[in-house]
C-alpha cells in the first residue's frame, strides 16, 4: 500500500511540475507582447542614461519589442525603486539598478530590499574620476598638497551615495581637509558647472565629462581604481599615490524576483547580446572602459549582494548610518 501511494504522489508531482514547466514556457513565448519600460533614476545625458539607452539600442531588436526609458528622479534612487515596487512582475519592466542604488537600500531610504529583485545583466564598473577645471591644478600632486593646506569643494550627484563617499575617503585616508560637498541633480550638468566654477572639483565618470574633457575644459586628476583606465592612461590612480581608495560607478540591470524564470531567461540573454554588440562595445570603448564591464547574472548578482554590504560599512564610517 505505501509503494503504491507513493507512487501516486510522485506521479501527481511529475505532472504538477511538467504543468508548471509548460507555464513557464508558454509564458517565455508571449514575451514581450508590449513595450518593455526601463526605469530608471537619473535625468536625461547622466552616465546611467545614457548606459540605459546605448543597451537599449539592441535589446529591442533581440527582444522584438519597443523599449522606452522611464526616468523617476528623487530620494537617490529611492523614488524609482518604490515605483519599480508597484509595477507587475511579467518582465516588461526592467530596474537600471546602480551604486548610487546600493547606497539607498544601505540606508534603509527606499522600501525595496535585495531581497526583491533578481539580477540580469551588468552594463558598466566605470571608475570614480575626481576632476577639475583645467588649468586650476599642475598635477595629481598639486591637487593633493592644495587640499592638505585648506578645503576644497567638490560637486556630486545627490548625497549620500557613491559620489560624496568617493570624495570623503580620499580625502580622509590621503589626510586632507574634508571636502564641502555641492549636490546636483545629474552628472551632465555638474560637468558644465564644474568648467562655469561652481565647485572646485567634481567626482564623475568619463561618459559624464567626455565632451568636456575633449575640448579641453576639464582634466581628470586622479582615477579611483586599483589600475589605470584604457580610456585615461596618463591620469594616476589614488592607489599609486598612496591613497588606498578604489570605487567604482556600477551600472547593470534587474528585475523583479517573481519574474518568470524563463522570461528572466530571455531578458539576459537579449540584454547580453545587445551589450556584446559592437555597438555598445563602441560605446564602451569611448568612455575608456572594455569588454570586461559587460557580465552575466551570476557575476553581477555576486557583486550586487558584496556592493550593498560595502556601501553599508563605508556609510556607517562616514555616520551617514548610525
Amino acid at each position: 500500500m505505501k509503494k503504491i501511494i507513493t507512487k501516486k504522489f510522485l506521479s501527481v508531482a511529475s505532472v504538477a511540475l511538467l504543468t508548471v514547466t509548460s507555464l513557464s514556457t508558454a509564458i517565455a513565448e508571449e514575451y514581450p507582447s508590449k513595450t518593455v519600460e526601463v526605469i530608471t533614476h537619473a535625468g536625461n545625458g547622466g552616465g546611467t542614461d545614457v548606459t540605459t539607452r546605448m543597451m537599449m539600442i539592441r535589446a529591442r531588436r533581440e527582444l522584438g519589442a519597443d523599449m522606452v526609458v522611464i526616468n523617476k528622479k528623487g530620494g537617490g534612487g529611492a523614488v524609482a525603486m518604490d515605483h519599480y515596487l508597484k509595477l507587475p512582475a511579467d518582465g516588461h519592466a526592467i530596474l537600471t539598478f546602480t551604486i548610487g542604488h546600493a547606497a539607498t537600500l544601505a540606508k534603509g531610504k527606499t522600501k525595496m530590499k535585495l531581497s526583491d529583485i533578481r539580477p540580469i545583466a551588468r552594463g558598466t564598473d566605470d571608475p570614480q574620476i575626481l576632476m577639475v577645471k583645467c588649468g586650476n591644478y599642475a598635477s595629481a600632486e598639486d591637487f593633493v598638497a592644495a587640499q592638505k593646506e585648506k578645503a576644497i569643494s567638490y560637486g556630486t550627484t545627490h548625497l549620500g551615495n557613491i559620489d560624496d563617499v568617493s570624495a570623503f575617503m580620499f580625502t580622509k585616508k590621503g589626510g586632507m581637509k574634508t571636502p564641502r560637498i555641492v549636490p546636483f541633480d545629474g552628472g551632465g550638468e555638474l560637468a558644465t558647472q564644474l568648467v562655469a566654477g561652481a565647485v572646485d572639483a567634481a567626482v564623475l565618470n568619463l561618459a559624464e565629462a567626455g565632451s568636456q574633457i575633449e575640448a579641453g575644459e576639464v582634466c581628470p586628476m586622479v582615477v579611483l581604481a586599483d589600475k589605470r583606465m584604457a580610456g585615461l592612461p596618463e591620469v594616476t590612480t589614488a592607489k599609486e599615490m598612496g591613497i588606498d581608495v578604489s570605487f567604482s560607478t556600477v551600472r547593470g540591470f534587474v528585475v523583479h524576483k517573481d519574474t518568470p524564470d524563463a522570461v528572466v531567461a530571455k531578458i539576459e540573454e537579449a540584454l547580453m547580446k545587445a551589450m556584446k554588440h559592437s555597438v555598445y562595445q563602441g560605446f564602451l570603448g569611448s568612455v575608456g572602459l572594455d569588454a570586461n564591464s559587460v557580465a552575466g547574472s551570476e557575476v553581477w548578482g555576486a557583486q550586487l549582494t558584496s556592493m550593498v554590504g560595502d556601501m553599508e560599512s563605508a556609510l556607517k564610517e562616514l555616520g551617514f548610518i548610525q
